[in-house]
């Protein structure tokens, strides 16, 4: 067990976490909601692919930008109030941007500028969430955890787009926007009422300078070279994980020659997929080397890549198949990686860490977007998901060729 997790003498965790969770649950749902409506809106009114892209990247850019600075935040500051604050700002904007569309000043500029706003909030936010479970949960039991928010993350991945069609469709933006913010005032709720206990840091803490305690984070994690290099794998497999999910459409309609209906049944099967994941690994809780978890994860991702690249144009229920493997792989991954950075680093240093690693993915993440559309116009849509396949093989032998990794969830390495 991790000596410096907190959590593994609380009393009642059970009752704290699920109340954080339960209004987490209520907030990322009515997030998830606002976000696909206000990406339709987008797509009426300006009809622009290039308006549309740009509010996507706005979705993860922040985050990639304010990481390192967030991480010294949440590890300086009071990390309850910084999640309410941080739902306070999403609130608030949410509020401002429901005032312009009922009084007719709503711009394009300014509902991009309201995405924006949300992933700021949101860059602070969950980070602090990943760091503060663990002085709320034992050490033991976050992978189970872990499991719940991801199957948590399934639920309103599969049905928050049915649910904004059709919102959409009988309420105004306006409204939509109001449920969210009533989304978020119910998350602040449920932290408000919650225990999390007082993270001890010393008092000459606080004389360092912001850059000092970036460089700081850096060096903690690069100290652990197991995690360092899992965390540089991590980044190899975003890229070929990033564009995948954005392919699913035009395989089903252009590769495979089907409709719309198709498209929602890839994506439907690949969330079913995700959730049943998550709930495995909610009940199994995983390898005792929690490596090995992701190591598989990898596996089951690339074979799934590749047998769906190298389908003929007749197989869509077998990509479909898939694509549904590729979901229920991928909790064994998430879910097993996050646990791993939390029991391995002391609480202190937590926020920097998961935010550092964090910027791996989001600034890895656009150069597979860019190398997957110069690949998909050369050599077909398909081509990606081979290549996809490869990278991921390549990481999964990567986790058991380098001995750092493949014993960096061993009890000797925490820090």
């Amino acid at each position: 067990m991790n000596e410096h997790n907190p959590g593994s003498g609380i009393k009642n965790w059970k009752r704290n976490f699920f109340t954080i969770w339960t209004g987490q649950a209520v907030s990322k749902f009515s997030s998830s909601v606002l976000q696909f409506a206000m990406i339709w809106y987008l797509t009426d009114t300006t009809e622009s692919a290039a308006v549309v892209s740009f509010a996507v990247f706005l979705a993860f850019f922040p985050q990639a930008i304010l990481g390192p600075i967030s991480g010294v935040v949440i590890d300086r500051y009071n990390r309850k109030l910084i999640m309410i604050l941080s739902d306070v700002l999403i609130a608030l904007v949410g509020l401002a941007m429901a005032i312009a569309g009922y009084t007719g000043t709503l711009t394009t500029w300014m509902i991009l500028l309201v995405l924006f706003l949300r992933t700021v909030g949101t860059a602070f936010h969950s980070p602090c969430m990943q760091a503060v479970t663990p002085q709320i949960v034992p050490s033991e039991e976050l992978t189970r955890c872990a499991g719940y928010s991801q199957a948590l993350t399934s639920v309103s991945d599969i049905f928050s787009p049915a649910a904004a069609a059709l919102l959409y469709q009988i309420w105004s933006l306006e409204t939509i926007v109001m449920l969210d913010v009533a989304g978020a005032l119910c998350a602040c709720a449920t932290l408000a009422i919650a225990r999390i206990p007082k993270l001890e840091r010393r008092e000459e803490r606080k004389k360092i300078k912001m850059s000092q305690e970036i460089m700081e984070g850096f060096h903690v994690l690069r100290q652990n070279k197991g995690i360092f290099y899992l965390a540089l794998i991590t980044g190899l497999y975003t890229i070929a994980l990033m564009p995948v999910s954005a392919l699913f459409p035009l395989m089903s309609m252009s590769y495979f020659g089907g409709t719309s209906t198709n498209a929602s049944i890839v994506e439907i099967l690949f969330s079913v997929g995700f959730m049943m994941g998550s709930l495995v690994l909610s009940v199994w809780g995983g390898t005792k080397n929690r490596v090995y978890t992701v190591f598989g994860s990898y596996m089951l991702m690339a074979l799934s890549l590749l047998a769906a690249g190298m389908l003929p144009t007749s197989g869509f229920w077998f990509f479909a198949v898939c694509c549904w493997l590729i979901g229920f792989s991928g909790p064994f991954y998430w879910g097993t990686y996050t646990p791993i950075i939390q029991t391995h680093f002391q609480g202190e240093y937590l926020g920097r860490v998961l935010t550092l690693t964090g910027c791996f993915r989001y600034l890895f993440g656009p150069i597979g977007l860019g190398a997957e559309s110069i690949l998909s116009e050369h050599f077909g849509i398909n081509s990606w998901f081979i290549v996809g396949g490869i990278l991921v093989l390549i990481s999964a032998l990567l986790i058991l060729i380098i001995p750092e990794v493949r014993k960096c969830d061993a009890p000797e390495t925490k820090q």
